[in-house]
């Protein structure tokens, strides 16, 4: 992974601490509007780390396979983007 570590790893390691306390508000049947609201800020969490790792892809994989030249591999990283993107 070329994403920086140090930035990634805290978001991901929240959002986990975060999934525990909306589970657990879960079980103690609290009101509706604050375990959507926690997972709003999760979703957010994930969603930040998610950049942190494309913005990673980009810089590295992406910048490389467009340095080397070599069109089939530009090709590809072009299409792993694309079908990430899809899927949102």
């Amino acid at each position: 992974m070329r994403a920086d570590k140090k930035r990634v790893e805290p978001l991901l390691r929240t959002a986990r601490g975060q999934l525990d306390g909306v589970l657990k508000m879960i079980e103690d049947d609290r009101y509706c509007m604050d375990i959507a609201t926690q997972l709003q800020a999760i979703e957010s969490l994930v969603h930040k780390a998610q950049r942190e790792v494309l913005r990673g892809h980009l810089l590295g994989c992406v910048q490389e396979a467009f340095e080397t030249g070599d069109a089939s591999a530009r090709e590809a990283k072009i299409g792993e983007i694309i079908k990430l993107l899809d899927k949102t």
